[in-house]
């Protein structure tokens, strides 16, 4: 049988020692690197790929795209597919700095704790998105807002440029989503009045919501923090928190470690399913949110 081979495109200066670590735990043989890639040359790197191996060779390889901004890793996901055709075509996985598992772990999460605790699910709900600008924080609204949410995009800083995205998202995928201002203490405190939902994917280390915050978020249900730095985005959330009451019981709160178990979890599956699969794959943040669900619901 021929090695299996997945090979791995960022436009980043580095490939993701994690997405290596995980490949190669899922049981591909060779992960080769390309670096800095840019979109026009995604089409020659995949043609490549497969046009080197027979139709059996080529179920034996995968392309993963890494990177840091989801529009591009979309991008690059469509352009490799486009060019693909039977039977010269291969498993595609495409997670931005893991953004694609790590959000689809958040939204689950948050529908899985206000299903169990509330009886509720996702449809119609306001959810607050702090750190929206990062790749986390954009790809978790956009899977939150297909699901019926609510989503505001709460951002301290460039609202003109997070404007722009969102605008983008709106229309790519058809969704309704809003920027809202959170620059100011009398802002903020605005939007957590409103929030049935929290997530907090801003930059590492930095507290997002203090005490005073909290008390004034009188819908709240649920929320979730990425951040597994010291402090806790949110005062008083541990990273080790999966479920547990907070505010009197009016809510429950998800750690970063729960998230990220669950994000693990994701990528090593879909990494397996593209080397067992028999048919191409093409795998993004609404194939990593699928099985996010499926792993949580299906729990006894």
């Amino acid at each position: 049988m021929k090695p299996s081979i997945l090979h791995v495109m960022t436009a980043a200066k580095n490939v993701s020692p994690f997405d290596v670590n995980m490949a190669f735990d899922a049981g591909f043989d060779k992960i080769m690197p390309y670096t800095n890639v840019d979109l026009a040359e995604v089409v020659t790197l995949a043609q490549d790929a497969i046009f080197s191996r027979s139709p059996s060779g080529v179920k034996r390889e995968a392309l993963f795209i890494g990177g840091r901004d989801i529009d591009l890793a979309m991008a690059m996901l469509d352009a490799a597919k486009n060019t693909m055709f039977d039977p010269f075509a291969c498993s595609i996985f495409a997670d931005p700095s893991g953004a694609f598992t790590t959000a689809a772990a958040i939204v689950a999460k948050l529908e899985f704790q206000l299903k169990q605790q509330f009886g509720l699910d996702l449809a119609g709900k306001t959810i607050c998105v702090f750190g929206a600008n990062g790749p986390v924080g954009g790809c978790a609204a956009i899977i939150a807002a297909q699901q019926g949410a609510k989503v505001q995009l709460v951002t301290h800083r460039a609202v003109a440029e997070l404007e722009k995205k969102v605008q983008h998202w709106n229309a790519k995928y058809r969704l309704a989503m809003q920027v809202l201002d959170g620059s100011t203490e009398t802002a903020k405190q605005q939007r957590l009045e409103q929030a049935e939902l929290i997530i907090c994917a801003a930059a590492a280390g930095v507290q997002i919501i203090d005490q005073a915050h909290l008390q004034a978020a009188k819908k709240l249900k649920a929320l979730a923090d990425v951040n597994a730095v010291p402090p806790s985005a949110v005062v008083g959330v541990s990273p080790d928190m999966d479920g547990q009451v907070i505010l009197a019981g009016q809510a429950v709160a998800i750690g970063a470690l729960a998230i990220g178990q669950l994000k693990y979890q994701i990528q090593q599956q879909l990494l397996k399913q593209m080397l067992a699969a028999e048919q191409p794959l093409c795998l993004e943040f609404t194939a990593a949110f699928k099985l996010a669900r499926e792993i949580l619901f299906s729990r006894p």
